[in-house]
């Protein structure tokens, strides 16, 4: 069974850091695009950062150039967020996505979804 599972989710101060982390199970981490995303209530999905360890390619946002950072563990199957300088625009529910192409992640399409996590960023 495929999952993809999000945590380190919560409440922070504008200004402050969170570290969210996505566990992989039931396919080849190695072998697919990550990717994170996040969405607040009537607005669309956007793609925030996405990575692929197969050629390096990566992608931001321009809302999170500079304060977000991308990364992944293979040998943990666990791709992480790290979330700097946080603004309360920031606030959002946060998935994390997989698929084996870049191009199709990067515009929305993840073959894999997980389930989210909540971060609210207070002003």
């Amino acid at each position: 069974e495929v999952q993809l599972v999000e945590f380190g989710g919560g409440l922070v101060q504008a200004g402050g850091s969170l570290r969210l982390s996505c566990l992989a199970s039931g396919f080849t981490f190695d072998g697919y695009a990550m990717g994170w995303f996040r969405q607040v209530p009537g607005k669309e999905r956007e793609a925030i950062s996405c990575i692929d360890s197969r050629d390096g390619s990566r992608y931001y946002a321009d809302s999170v150039k500079g304060r977000f950072i991308a990364s992944s563990d293979s040998a943990k199957d666990t791709l992480y967020l790290q979330m700097n300088s946080l603004k309360p625009e920031d606030t959002a529910v946060y998935y994390c996505a997989a698929d084996k192409s870049f191009i199709r992640l990067v515009r929305g399409g993840g073959e894999y979804w997980g389930q989210g996590t909540q971060v609210t960023v207070s002003s």
